[in-house]
């Protein structure tokens, strides 16, 4: 995996990398190597995590066709503005 440093800047370039490396997966796979897991418990795991992966596009589905209640969509993150500067009285 390879990230290009731009004008010195480390600190983007780890971020990039850091992402790059979520989206391949490596965090998780780094995970799961930490222990050995048995050939038993890997495919309960897989399959657990197919049955959930289905629940999840039949749930989207049913709501794609109006059969379930959409989920409240959440608020917006709104800034408050900044308190008044307090200017100091010269005397």
């Amino acid at each position: 995996m390879q990230v290009l440093v731009r004008d010195n800047n480390v600190d983007q370039a780890l971020r990039v990398l850091k992402k790059k490396m979520q989206r391949e997966g490596v965090f998780r796979e780094m995970k799961q190597r930490r222990s050995y897991e048995k050939p038993s418990e890997k495919k309960t795991r897989e399959k657990s995590e197919a049955i959930r992966r289905a629940r999840k596009l039949a749930r989207k589905q049913a709501i794609r066709e109006g059969l379930l209640p959409a989920p409240p969509k959440k608020k917006p993150f709104e800034r408050k503005p900044p308190l008044p500067a307090i200017k100091a009285k010269a005397e």
